[in-house]
């Protein structure tokens, strides 16, 4: 799932659901940069996390 992420969708970290909605800032070989609602800016390790798209919610 994470190949197909790009600069502003929406993801949850399936391990933080207490981080809330996140935005994506940007998407760099395996490091993700995500801007959570209650977590702020957090670098993801895609090759060791699969991000969740969250369909149909738009930009925080």
């Amino acid at each position: 799932m994470n190949a197909i992420l790009v600069p502003g969708m929406i993801v949850r970290h399936p391990a933080c659901p207490d981080w809330g909605l996140g935005q994506v800032q940007s998407h760099v070989g395996h490091r993700i940069t995500v801007n959570f609602e209650h977590a702020g800016k957090v670098v993801i390790d895609g090759s060791k996390v699969d991000l969740v798209l969250v369909i149909g919610a738009g930009p925080q």
